[in-house]
């Protein structure tokens, strides 16, 4: 068990250190600054979307706010300007025609969607790192330790989503707050919502989808979270974990205050061992993105995946359990399967079986609890994910 604390402390010892960026800059920083700053800031951004869609529909009606949020979600979220850029660019060098070809369209998704999801990535992880700053490990365990019941676990699926951005750094954060006492119903709630929804994918979602389809993603994910955590817990499976986590020493971040200069260190750090970490998944995700929009032909797809077939869910989540990626290298395989007519239930399955049950993440929690709360995890969550799959399939009409 000693080689398996080992490598649950190094998983964790990678992610950026609050402790060292205090140490670093507490000779030369003024004190910890009032939290109010941040708030004003938050509520000014609300403000201005307020006031945008409230100008939109006082002088276009419901249609000016539908405007608003299609241009919001294309041209700022989206950056369909970007594409129309590339393309020209490409027409530019390789003629008028190029952009017909499969190859041709294919660089063009390839640059456009690369581009894109990593600045968007770069930014939305820099944001949501700052905000995480506030909740480090030692203050959520406090957190989550005070509420019970049904609200203790809607917490500890909310908090997941301003945590790690995978399920393997979510696992050392897990075994922080199962030592701390927490209640075994939190903590897989946690587990559950840390890898699968976070702001950061809802963004993104949104920019490819819309808002309809990115907030559902999130809804049903927090969903499943919270259920999955209370079944666990209900049934006593959730008591199955390892040995070495309740009787070993905590493995946690001290709970250190930072002032701004801190969180933006922080928040950078953070940033870039995320790039650094996801980076690749991206490349492969937009290249199988690129093949699927400009190679495989829809029937082909339509065969596998198709609306008419009972069991494209199934297959759905069969095929992304192995793949070990995070939200952001799924988005461009998602957004080439619903150009290519595949349901929404479809999509959201794969994506959900390959951020929660990665194998190597599956293989790192198998090292954190017994076999038997290992299989109820999987059961739950496959469970959940088909029931899901099934359902927005069926209401696809909504979405199109």
């Amino acid at each position: 068990m000693k080689d398996d604390k080992e490598e649950l402390k190094q998983v964790l010892a990678e992610q950026p250190d609050l402790a060292k960026i205090k140490e670093q800059n507490i000779s030369n920083d003024p004190k910890p600054k009032k939290k109010h700053k941040a708030l004003i800031i938050l509520a000014s951004i609300v403000g201005v979307l307020v006031l945008t869609f409230g100008i939109a529909a006082i002088v276009g009606g419901w249609t000016g706010v539908k405007s608003t949020a299609e241009f919001i979600t294309r041209q700022i979220l989206g950056m369909s300007w970007l594409n129309t850029i590339i393309g020209a660019a490409l027409s530019v060098i390789g003629g008028s025609a190029f952009l017909g070809t499969w190859y041709g369209g294919g660089i063009q998704f390839f640059l456009y969607d690369t581009i894109k999801i990593i600045f968007l990535l770069c930014l939305l992880i820099f944001i949501i790192s700052y905000i995480q700053s506030f909740f480090p490990p030692e203050r959520t365990k406090i957190i989550l330790s005070k509420f019970g019941g049904l609200k203790g676990n809607m917490l500890g699926a909310l908090l997941g989503t301003v945590t790690p951005f995978c399920s393997c750094s979510s696992i050392p954060l897990f075994i922080g707050f199962t030592r701390a006492g927490v209640r075994s119903g939190v903590t897989f709630s946690f587990l559950i919502s840390s890898p699968l929804v976070d702001l950061g994918a809802f963004i993104l979602l949104a920019s490819v989808f819309g808002f309809p389809i990115a907030l559902s993603y999130v809804v049903v994910g927090l969903i499943l979270a919270v259920i999955g955590g209370v079944i666990i817990e209900k049934t006593g499976v959730g008591k199955n974990v390892a040995d070495f986590i309740t009787e070993g020493e905590d493995i946690n971040i001290d709970n250190i205050e930072l002032n701004r200069k801190d969180r933006m260190i922080y928040a950078k750090d953070q940033m870039l061992a995320t790039l650094k970490k996801v980076w690749p998944y991206i490349l492969i995700g937009v290249g199988i993105g690129a093949l699927i929009h400009n190679v495989i032909p829809q029937a082909w797809i339509s065969a596998v995946l198709g609306q008419d077939k009972w069991y494209n869910v199934l297959i759905a989540t069969v095929l992304g359990t192995p793949m070990y990626a995070d939200i952001f290298g799924t988005i461009p395989v998602a957004e080439a399967l619903f150009t290519k007519g595949v349901g929404v239930g479809t999509i959201l399955a794969f994506m959900m079986s390959v951020t929660a049950l990665s194998l190597p993440s599956m293989i790192m929690l198998s090292k954190a609890v017994k076999p038997k709360l290992l299989a109820s995890f999987i059961g739950i969550v496959v469970v959940g994910i088909l029931i899901i799959g099934y359902v927005f399939n069926a209401l696809n009409f909504l979405f199109i």
